[in-house]
Formats: structure tokens, sequence, C-alpha cells
């Protein structure tokens, strides 16, 4: 009994690859097609989650999410290459730093002659002796050249006598014979290096963002 089954296994003939591969066909098939499909789903989906980062016009996004539906993966290249090439949030971003340093540059004093920056305690320009602040003389707080009244003692400064200054309606007198004028130092012009270093800060920051 046991020679006639080693007899019936030998005279089996051995099974054909062929066979095997083309049993398993269906099956090899059906896995691609699915991954296929899954992956054709996934970029339609990450394309109109792309698109509606980017932009709010409903049309755009009607059209690039229908782009990548219809050519698949050659969509999807077209897509990247017309996209916009920043987001809502990038675009939203940079306007609140640009409104950030616009805010710090206008909040930043300069001296009205060079534009060298100034601290709000100075009284002059250190770089080219503009005035820029008097003191009230009466609390001899800091107050602005055009006020005509300090806001901390509430008195009248319109009509106080600057340093070198003639009071209204009273007659200049003449120097004595033989005496010399005073010299009056002006504020140097507006320095060329100081205003193009200013400039060019302010290039290098923009450069830079």
């Amino acid at each position: 009994m046991k020679g006639l089954s080693i007899i019936f296994l030998a005279a089996t003939p051995p099974a054909n690859p062929l066979d095997t591969i083309t049993s398993m066909a269906p099956v090899i098939i059906g896995c691609l097609v699915m991954f296929f499909v899954i992956f054709w789903v996934s970029l339609i989906i990450w394309t109109f989650r792309d698109i509606r980062a980017r932009t709010q016009d409903f049309l755009s996004q009607i059209l690039a999410t229908v782009l990548v539906f219809l050519f698949n993966i050659g969509g999807l290249f077209i897509y990247l290459i017309l996209r916009p090439r920043q987001t809502l949030a990038e675009i939203y971003e940079r306007q609140l730093e640009e409104e950030s340093l616009l805010a710090e540059m206008t909040e930043r004093q300069t001296c009205t002659n060079c534009h060298a920056r100034v601290e709000p305690d100075f009284q002059v320009c250190p770089s080219c002796g503009q005035k820029l602040k008097r003191s009230c003389p009466k609390c001899e707080r800091l107050m602005e050249l055009r006020w005509a009244y300090c806001p901390y003692c509430a008195s009248n400064v319109g009509s106080t006598a600057m340093p070198g200054s003639v009071a209204p309606g009273m007659p200049m007198q003449a120097p004595p014979s033989g005496a010399s004028l005073p010299s009056v130092s002006r504020p140097r012009a507006a320095s060329g290096p100081a205003l193009m270093a200013f400039r060019a800060t302010l290039g290098a920051h923009w450069s830079a963002r």
C-alpha cells in the first residue's frame, strides 16, 4: 500500500507556476485598483484643503479640485505650478509684521533736521545741535517748542522769551560802541552719512524679511 502511494505521487505532474499566477491575478488587480482609487481620492482631498488655505475665491477652489479630479497626478503638477505662493495665514502674519514695523517707526522720535534718532528727554539733537524741546520756566519740565501752556503746571509760557530772543513790543538795544556782537552758532545741516545710514538700516530690515 505504501508503495502504491509513492508511485501515485511520483506520477502526479508538478503544479504550473503560470497557473498559480493566473489564479492570483484577480486578487493582485483588485489590490492595485483599490490603491489607485484611494490615492486618487487622497490627492483630491489634499488639493481642496491646500487651495482653501491659500485663497478664499470659491471659483479657484472648484477649478483646482476639478483639475486634479480629471487629470490625477498630471493635474496635481499643474496645480502646484499655478497655485498661490503664500497661504492666507502667511499673508496675515506678514501684514502683522509690517504694521508692527510701521508702528515702531512712527513711535520712534527722530531729529527734524538730520533725522537722527533722539530720546524723548533730549533738549537738543546730539548730532546737529537742533533744538528739540525747552524747559518750563516755572516747573522746569520739558515741553514741546510749539506749546503755549505747560501741561504740568498750567502756566502760560507762550510769551516767555526764549534765550537769545526779544520779547514783543520791546525795542532792540544797540550794542555799545566798539563791542563785538556775540557769534550765534547755527545748527549744522542734515548730515548726509546719518541720513544714508538710516535709509540703509531700513532697507536691510526689509530685505531680511
